[in-house]
């Protein structure tokens, strides 16, 4: 599996919010969509998978630079519904991962073919597993490490009975992975049991940046600090020790959309062909912090900051959205 800032031939996207989930946030979450997907399009190539009927409203918000794909979808999350690419040589793979609604907590009777549909779009080879994960919650480097949280795969809602040795097994031949940094995560507070794109994401080998809560209320303020320590104690596939940079969560957004499940994760940024696609949560001082820490980090790539707050409103963010590369 390579690291998301190698070259990518496009990003997949879904434009499949729909009024059942999303209520009131539908239109918002829409124009966030499609404001993500202008702005990569600005970078790469953008391929938005789209209901039929909601074609002719992603061509007006999106824009002519985005290519549209109908099929039938139930959501936008593509990070988890996608499959995850691989690549042999000159070969290209594309593993499905059983998408199952984040243990059954979602419909997702349409978002489980989405990985099929997107790997015989781009020409890949479909590679099955018994496995049910998401690629929201694997981290890669891109040269044998991964960084897992072990409370979305190895839990029972997604593989009862498999234990944590067969899951890193099964995981290592999939990815091409030799070496696996587990990170606890917390069970039961999100619809994803805390995917590894809100915690911590690899800059390059032997970097990573990880989020650090700042509200000492949140169920996230233990386990950051949790996972920042373990980071620092963990070394890569090449037996070295990894260099961490943390960023600190806004300490307020803005009100407009403000919910329980509102993620205001400066971590689940995208990287793409010269550019790091990140949010801003209008707390300027956090929000200038971050991109200083991101244009440290990945050095000749222009760092956009966006307004999702919608899409955050309902527990997402920018890397949930999208899904990189199918090239080899």
């Amino acid at each position: 599996m390579p690291d998301e800032a190698a070259k990518h031939k496009r990003t997949w996207m879904a434009f499949g919010a729909k009024k059942a989930i999303w209520d009131d946030l539908l239109p918002a979450v829409q124009e966030d969509l499609a404001r993500i997907a202008k702005t990569i399009a600005e970078f790469e190539p953008v391929t938005m998978l789209v209901r039929p009927e909601d074609r002719k409203l992603a061509a007006k918000l999106c824009g002519e630079k985005v290519e549209l794909v109908e099929v039938a979808l139930d959501d936008l999350w593509i990070r988890d519904t996608g499959p995850v690419f691989v690549v042999d040589g000159k070969r290209l793979g594309a593993v499905d991962l059983n998408f199952n609604g984040w243990g059954k907590k979602q419909v997702h009777a349409n978002d489980a073919k989405v990985a099929r549909f997107v790997a015989e779009k781009a020409g890949a080879t479909r590679l099955t597993t018994t496995l049910v994960a998401e690629g929201g919650g694997i981290e890669v480097d891109g040269a044998g490490t991964a960084i897992i949280t072990e409370c979305c795969i190895v839990n029972k809602n997604r593989n009862p009975g498999v234990t944590k040795e067969a899951c890193e097994q099964e995981l290592k031949k999939l990815l091409g992975l030799r070496r696996i940094i587990w990170l606890p995560g917390v069970r039961g507070k999100d619809i994803t049991d805390g995917h590894t794109d809100f915690y911590a994401r690899f800059a390059q080998p032997g970097a990573v940046v990880a989020g650090l809560e700042v509200d000492e209320e949140s169920f996230d303020y233990k386990v950051t600090r949790q996972h920042r320590k373990l980071l620092e104690d963990a070394a890569d596939a090449a037996g070295k020790k990894l260099n961490i940079v943390t960023i600190e969560s806004p300490s307020r957004i803005r009100r407009k959309y403000e919910t329980k499940e509102f993620a205001a994760g400066y971590i689940n940024f995208y990287v793409v062909n010269g550019a790091v696609v990140a949010p801003e949560f209008g707390d300027k001082e956090a929000d200038k912090r971050c991109k200083d820490v991101l244009e440290k980090l990945f050095p000749g790539r222009k760092v956009v900051q966006i307004n999702i707050d919608a899409i955050a409103a309902g527990g997402g963010g920018i890397h949930c959205a999208t899904r990189d590369r199918d090239s080899v």
